[in-house]
C-alpha cells in the first residue's frame, strides 16, 4: 500500500483524488449504507448474501477512501507552469524520436498514481522518464533498464 514517502502528483491528478474523495464519501458511502440498510430488512443476517455482499463493499470504500486520504496527505504537487523552455521534468509533454523505428511519441511525464499508459501519460520512475529528465531538446539517450534497450531523441518539449 502507501508508506511515508511523499507522492509526486500535477495539479490536475490532485484535483482527481480530491473528486474520487468527495464522490467516495457524498455518494458511494451513502449508496452503500442504504444497501446495507435494504439488506438487513430482508431477515435472518446469518444466510443473507445481499447483506454479505453489502458489508464487504462497505469494506472497500472505506478502505479506498482511507488510501485516498493518505495519497492526498502525502502529495507533492509539481508545478508544470514554471516552464524552463526544453528541459524534461515531470509535467512536461514530451516528442520523442524512436531512432530504431523512426517514429515519434508525445506523452507526458506524471508521478506514479497517475501513469495511465493509454492516455500517453508515464510515471516519473519509469526507464523512459528516468532516461530523459533534465535533458533538453536536441538530446539523444539510451533507454537501458528495458529488455531491448533503444536510442530516443527529444524532439519537443511543452
Amino acid at each position: 500500500m502507501i508508506d511515508k514517502t511523499e507522492i509526486i502528483l500535477t495539479a490536475e491528478g490532485l484535483e482527481d483524488l480530491k473528486k474520487e474523495l468527495d464522490n467516495l464519501i457524498n455518494v458511494v458511502r451513502k449508496d452503500v449504507i442504504k444497501e446495507l440498510v435494504e439488506a438487513r430488512a430482508q431477515g435472518d443476517l446469518s444466510e443473507n448474501a445481499d447483506y454479505d455482499a453489502a458489508r464487504n463493499r462497505q469494506a472497500e470504500v472505506e478502505a479506498r477512501i482511507k488510501e485516498v486520504e493518505t495519497m492526498i496527505s502525502k502529495a507533492k504537487v509539481i508545478d508544470s507552469t514554471k516552464k524552463s523552455v526544453g528541459d524534461v521534468k515531470i509535467g512536461s509533454t514530451v516528442i520523442v524520436k524512436n531512432l530504431k523505428n523512426s517514429t515519434d511519441v508525445e506523452f507526458k511525464i506524471v508521478g506514479a498514481i497517475e501513469a495511465d499508459p493509454f492516455k500517453n501519460m508515464i510515471s516519473n520512475e519509469s526507464p523512459l522518464a528516468k532516461a530523459i529528465l533534465g535533458l533538453s531538446i536536441g538530446d539523444t539517450v539510451e533507454v537501458r533498464e528495458v529488455r531491448e534497450p533503444y536510442k530516443i531523441t527529444i524532439k519537443e518539449v511543452k
